[in-house]
């Protein structure tokens, strides 16, 4: 990248380079950035750690409370039931997933975009939503309480099936990718030596999954070892790690045996995310630029199996999104099956009334709105800005902590570092401002990935071209290079509004009388056996979530469509 050469001045031997006003304003901004992560993230997960290390006066007991913890009967088998639910859940959602991406790029099926689109419907409701609906379909007084073959809903039986709903999208996803990427030129080759269909299988195709696959077990893993969502919704008297966390804060105000298990929390998940990470740095360095894209030739039996096959599992999340638009509607579920809007009285049900669902709206908005002005000018600065290579280098790497760190721990490692008396920024404690800044800190990477990968498409000599004409780099930035990833910065803010909505973990720490959100509300009114009102702030949130994809939708290809017609011109 070629930049604006600092000014250089020679007094006597010494030589001095002295920089801009721009640059200096430039690098203040790092440093505020860097400021950012520090005081949301680092300094709080610092405060969480040391917490586990101290007693409740705050004197250092190094170990201790991990061997109390663990001293406990109840404590390995927490932990074991954390292990075993999330294995078997990542299992049976890799081979669901793997076998629908499979379907999805692999066949010419009829209604491939149905599919897929129906595919990603987990992703716009909160992980409370799939219990809810289960407890309508499987529950003790279920409809088809019968099809569990006497199994309970409630334990390992109910979660396992509400976090494949949950992570299922997440796998097809990174799945779906891998496989796009094959070489057409490697089944050309099969074909060319007789191979046959499953040992072409076997040889081509699922090699060049493994990566895709194992991607998407750490990230299915990490997502099911800390939700809390599910388990508190079917769990019952089967405890994991999530909701003894839960129960050891908010039940018994055991902070030093919560910070405990929060620690517990983080470590498989950071053990997960860092390889995962080396499984696609691996991956990065095999790709071939001169793939040719692979198009699937007709086969009837594939076909009408692989049709098959995705309709089972289309209906299966359908069916568990119906069930909780029904199980809003039901007058008194299971006494008076009549539809009635009695459910989406909230002020009946508790003293917040629709307040709950108004703050997620605010939430969502301003986070939003300022995360994605945060995430997308952080991007730029650590992307095109020249200079304090040290600085960006470790923001980029603070910024890579959040896909790692569970939002209970986060929720929790808030409450340790801003609920301080000596914190100065403790004013925030209890407001809509922590729970903003927590949600943006949890969201934080996956954005800011996105942004730069869309900064990393233009022409690295853009701020030379604009120098040399004498326009700030500031000015080129709001002049060309937001106007030209206008379509990501739309992508970027439908996901931070989206996943707002949706996001339980770490505000169910961090909520107060008046900041009470729409998924607390849903907890909370769960908690009080009041199953219908639950189900009815969920749907609220997926149709919430559904009305901001749909006007993402319509930008991206009307609004659009008018910035972004110079693509079209490229040759």
């Amino acid at each position: 990248m070629v930049d604006q050469a600092p000014a250089v001045s020679i007094h006597g031997p010494k030589v001095r380079i002295a920089f801009s006003g721009e640059d200096v304003l430039l690098r203040l901004c790092l440093i505020a950035l860097a400021l950012f992560l520090l005081i949301g993230l680092l300094l709080p997960i610092y405060t969480l750690l040391s917490k586990g290390l101290q007693d409740a006066n705050g004197n250092f007991v190094g170990l201790l409370n991990f061997v109390t913890y663990f001293s406990e009967p109840r404590a390995s088998v927490v932990f074991w039931n954390s292990l075993r639910i999330s294995v078997l859940s990542t299992v049976l959602t890799l081979a669901i997933a793997g076998l629908y991406a499979f379907a999805l790029t692999h066949s010419r099926m009829p209604g491939r975009v149905f599919f897929r689109a129906v595919a990603l419907v987990p992703l716009l409701t909160p992980s409370l939503l799939p219990g809810i609906a289960l407890i309508y379909l499987f529950g003790n007084q279920g409809f088809f309480r019968g099809a569990l073959f006497g199994h309970s809903l409630y334990g390992p039986v109910g979660i396992v099936i509400g976090e494949v709903f949950f992570t299922f999208p997440i796998a097809l996803l990174i799945v779906q990718t891998s496989l796009l990427t094959i070489d057409r030129r490697l089944y050309e080759a099969a074909t060319a030596l007789r191979a046959g269909r499953l040992r072409t299988f076997f040889t081509v195709t699922l090699p060049a999954m493994r990566f895709g696959l194992g991607a998407a077990s750490f990230a299915t893993f990490t997502k099911v070892f800390t939700d809390f969502g599910v388990p508190v919704v079917v769990g019952g008297s089967y405890p994991v790690l999530a909701t003894d966390l839960y129960q050891k804060v908010i039940g018994g105000f055991d902070f030093q045996m919560g910070a405990v298990v929060g620690i517990l929390l983080f470590i498989p998940a950071a053990v997960a995310f860092v390889a995962g990470h080396l499984l696609q740095r691996g991956r990065s360095a095999s790709v071939d630029g001169r793939a040719v894209v692979y198009v699937p030739a007709k086969s009837q039996a594939r076909d009408l199996a692989c049709l098959l096959f995705c309709s089972v599992v289309a209906l299966a999340i359908l069916s568990i999104l119906v069930m909780a638009v029904l199980g809003s509607l039901f007058k008194l579920w299971p006494y008076n099956l009549s539809l009635s809007f009695s459910s989406y009285n909230f002020a009946e049900y508790e003293p917040s009334g629709w307040g709950a669902y108004r703050n997620s709206l605010r939430l969502s908005g301003m986070v939003a709105l300022f995360g994605t002005a945060l995430v997308f000018f952080g991007a730029y600065l650590l992307e095109r800005v020249p200079g304090a290579s040290w600085l960006r280098q470790a923001i980029g790497f603070c910024c890579m902590i959040p896909l790692a760190l569970p939002g209970m721990v986060l929720g929790l490692s808030y409450i340790f570092f801003f609920n301080s008396p000596s914190n100065p920024f403790g004013g925030i404690y209890g407001t809509i401002a922590i729970l903003v800044l927590s949600t943006v800190v949890h969201l934080y990477t996956v954005p800011h990935l996105t942004a730069l990968t869309a900064l990393k498409q233009l022409d690295p000599g853009l701020e030379a071209v604009g120098s040399s004409l004498k326009v700030s780099r500031f000015a080129t930035f709001g002049r060309v290079v937001v106007p030209v990833c206008l379509p990501t910065i739309l992508r970027i803010a439908s996901y931070l509004f989206m996943n707002s909505m949706t996001t339980i973990s770490a505000l169910v720490f961090l909520y107060s009388a008046n900041t009470k959100v729409a998924t607390v509300s849903v907890v909370l009114l769960n908690d009080n056996a009041m199953l219908g009102p639950a189900a009815a702030m969920s749907v609220l949130i997926v149709a919430t979530s559904a009305t901001v994809v749909g006007l993402q939708w319509l930008l991206m290809h009307g609004l659009l469509r008018r910035t972004q017609a110079w693509r079209g011109r490229e040759s």
